[in-house]
């Protein structure tokens, strides 16, 4: 081989191996960049993400305080139901109100008069029978018999307290007074609407409530209950 073949050889594998050399430069540069960088980050913060123990941010105002994290090894145990209203003047005016409150659109005369013998607490001495009540509970003025024509006009009643006198407010309760500790007398004034599908009358009704609440023997520890109800003008305590 002469000597210009072999400086023509050496120099076309010069250029080749320059060439290799070039690519392995580029590709090392390009993965390089490519690769995430370890150091401090410079732009916004990852967004963190949020396990079962973490507290999450408020989403009401900055101010708002957070609960804190609670322990996981033993369970609270259940809190008891509160105790029933022993207010013998409210526990009055909510019984009043439920006497004159009804719908024939979602209730038979059956489940109405049901839930008046709920709220009417039978006595061990027999003085309030169930014949008093259903008594009592026509002198509203409806019954069986006019309830299924009410239903036909898609009649409801709503009634609402007004006013509320109790006991030694009631002359009739000062000159008789209740016979035992604990039986409260009230009578509410109501302010009464009756609606069918074609008219609207609003009048007042009173009604007389007997409550018997502790420390009564016959009334139950923790709260007061109805033992009768009056709507007949003759039985009205003033």
């Amino acid at each position: 081989m002469s000597i210009r073949k072999a400086s023509g050889v050496r120099t076309r594998l010069g250029r080749w191996v320059f060439g290799l050399a070039i690519i392995f430069f580029v590709g090392s540069l390009a993965l390089l960049i490519a690769l995430p960088s370890k150091g401090p980050a410079t732009g916004a913060p990852p967004v963190a993400t949020l396990d079962a123990s973490s507290d999450p941010a408020p989403t009401t105002s900055p101010s708002a305080t957070r609960p804190s994290a609670k322990p996981s090894g033993t369970r609270k145990p259940s809190v008891s139901p509160a105790p029933g209203p022993t207010d013998f003047r409210a526990v009055a005016a909510a019984a009043a109100e439920a006497i004159y409150t009804w719908d024939t659109r979602t209730s038979t005369y059956s489940e109405v008069y049901g839930r008046m013998r709920t709220l009417w607490v039978l006595l061990p001495d027999g003085s309030n029978p169930w014949t008093v009540l259903v008594q009592e509970f026509e002198a509203t003025g409806v019954n069986a018999g006019s309830f299924v024509s009410l239903a036909g006009q898609g009649a409801f009643r709503e009634a609402k307290s007004e006013s509320l006198t109790c006991d030694e407010q009631l002359v009739k309760v000062r000159e008789r007074p209740a016979p035992w500790p604990g039986l409260h007398v009230c009578t509410v004034r109501l302010s009464v609407e009756d609606h069918t599908s074609a008219s609207t009358s609003s009048y007042s009704a009173p009604v007389s409530v007997m409550v018997n609440c502790p420390p009564a023997p016959t009334a139950p520890a923790d709260r007061c209950v109805m033992v009768a109800f009056y709507a007949s003008s003759d039985r009205i305590v003033y």
